[in-house]
This record gives structure tokens, C-alpha cells and sequence, in this order.
């Protein structure tokens, strides 16, 4: 949701080119968190998906 709302105020930005190097900084901000839980997130999604298969196989 917030990453949706992020995005189309920076490409709204980007077209009438003001996108500056503090919107640059608050982008890279606010990405690291995302990219350090990223892969928590796909291994429990991998876990999860595994313990699934696994109940519906028998």
C-alpha cells in the first residue's frame, strides 16, 4: 500500500522533474527495511508452503 502511493509520487515527481537528492535518500530509506526482512519473508513463505504440500500429500 504505502509502496504503491511511494512510487506514483515519484514518478509524478520524475515528470515534472523535481525529483530531488533528498527524494533519492527518503526512497533509499525506507527500502533497506524492506530488503533485510526480505529474506525472512521468503523462507517462511517457503516453510510454509513445504508444511502445506507436505499435509495435503497425505
Amino acid at each position: 500500500m504505502f509502496n504503491e502511493k511511494r512510487a506514483e509520487k515519484r514518478r509524478k515527481k520524475k515528470q515534472e522533474g523535481m525529483y530531488g537528492i533528498w527524494d533519492f535518500v527518503s526512497d533509499v530509506l525506507f527500502s533497506i527495511p524492506e530488503l533485510i526482512f526480505l529474506p525472512f519473508r521468503l523462507l517462511f513463505l517457503l516453510f510454509r508452503f513445504l508444511v502445506r504440500s507436505a499435509f495435503d500429500s497425505f
